[in-house]
């Protein structure tokens, strides 16, 4: 491998190198993945394909008391509701029991879906290139290899315009949920405002770095580096997407971020992707939640 490659992410034939292993894995979150592996088990059972890791822990890069525990769990079949509010206790109880780790969540697909043909370049190049496997056959061996092209970015974020809608009503609810005046209350907002901030900020971030991946030709997941890399394309907007991977790693609870992504930076990446790369195939879910 090249050092030019191996810098952006790429292997010596170009293609987009799987991040993460558990080796990698810090010796104080080694515990939460071990319990997440034996809990996983526990709770799907024989319906369980396979579980993988993805995000800070398995890349090496967590800092106690400040990382959240991503999983992705594949069933054979689809999931329940119920096994989605499983999932979410699952994660609850580990961030309950572990302070290493500050919060967490689990995504659930059915085996069928991660391997389809509309999901191949959306959630199957997140299984074979952003997450680390820890239970069960790997999929990545059905899946085909990744260059960082239109379709990669297209397939990934092309999404933006379908979601703002969404995260407005998120944000109207976490300012509703302040009562009135009352400590427990403003607490509880607060709270929830700083996870908008981290989820949206890292969001978008990333988008903006998948808007100018195929012109740097490389990957990274490293926020501070996409806001990099995106800058030197988007000079006027680098300002507000660097201050936004800043905050994707250290939130904060304030309301003007919020509204900032969403009247301002989001709606203009939004339209700029779009004109870029277009719009990505729709997902049935998208009728459901029109």
């Amino acid at each position: 491998m090249t050092d030019t490659a191996a810098v952006r992410g790429l292997d010596a034939q170009g293609y987009i190198a799987r991040e993460g292993s558990l080796a990698r894995v810090p010796v104080a979150f080694r515990p939460v993945v071990a319990a997440a592996r034996e809990r996983l088990t526990d709770l799907f059972g024989v319906r369980l394909h396979s579980a993988y890791l993805y995000g800070s822990i398995p890349r090496g890069t967590a800092r106690v008391g400040r990382s959240d525990l991503d999983l992705l769990a594949a069933l054979h079949d689809e999931p329940t509701e119920a096994d989605h509010a499983g999932a979410r206790a699952l994660v609850e109880a580990l961030d309950a029991e572990f302070p290493q780790i500050d919060g967490g969540g689990a995504l659930l697909y059915g085996r069928a879906r991660l391997l389809s043909d509309l999901e191949r370049h959306d959630m199957g190049f997140f299984v074979a290139c952003l997450c680390t496997p820890l239970l069960g056959d790997d999929l990545a061996a059905s899946l085909p290899r990744y260059r960082p092209d239109t379709l990669l970015a297209r397939e990934t974020n092309g999404d933006l315009g379908l979601l703002l809608p969404r995260w407005r009503e998120r944000v109207a609810r976490a300012g509703d949920a302040g009562g009135a005046g009352r400590t427990d209350d403003a607490a509880g907002t607060e709270h929830t405002r700083r996870s908008l901030v981290r989820y949206m900020s890292r969001h978008l971030v990333r988008t903006a770095f998948t808007l100018v991946m195929p012109r740097w030709n490389g990957w990274s997941s490293d926020l501070r580096v996409m806001a990099d890399v995106f800058a030197g394309y988007y000079p006027e907007r680098a300002a507000q997407v660097r201050a936004a991977a800043v905050l994707g790693y250290e939130p904060t609870g304030d309301a003007a971020v919020l509204a900032a992504y969403l009247d301002d930076l989001g709606p203009w990446l939004a339209r700029e992707y779009t004109r870029v790369h277009g719009i990505k195939a729709a997902r049935p879910e998208d009728a459901t939640a029109a």
